[in-house]
């Protein structure tokens, strides 16, 4: 499946955004941005407007889940999937409720994360192709 629009990565580490960034090779149609931290990932977002954001829980200087308040301030409808190494359930219920759309653990197996995305770009493209209600 394929499908167009821009994801931003937000992890400090570069080898989990190379990893995300091999399993978003799939959707061909992507285009991908990275950003080692939150900052950087707020300005990102304020040029490109990605259509989700992969966004990691713990970083340095402004954690995941300050830069996912301060997204939402900037764009309240923004599609975030949290990423952890830990499965913080307090973490996790916090950017659920700020309104991430989910979270992913960072040893989730590449097909499992693929299944995650295909089924967040499919519900997207169910929803541009449903007709417009009265």
């Amino acid at each position: 499946m394929s499908f167009a629009g821009t994801v931003l990565i937000v992890d400090d580490e570069s080898h989990i955004r190379k990893y995300v960034c091999l399993i978003l090779r799939q959707f061909a149609q992507l285009t991908i941005i990275e950003a080692a931290n939150g900052e950087e990932a707020l300005g990102a977002y304020e040029r490109e407007r990605p259509q989700l954001v992969l966004l990691d829980v713990n970083m340095p200087h402004m954690d995941g889940i300050e830069t996912l308040r301060r997204l939402k301030e900037i764009d309240p409808t923004c599609s975030v999937i949290m990423l952890t190494s830990l499965a913080n359930r307090k973490t996790v219920e916090e950017a659920l409720a700020l309104g991430a759309l989910d979270y992913l653990r960072k040893d989730t197996s590449k097909d499992e994360m693929a299944k995650t995305l295909t089924d967040y770009f499919g519900s997207l493209d169910a929803s541009a192709s449903a007709p417009a209600s009265p």
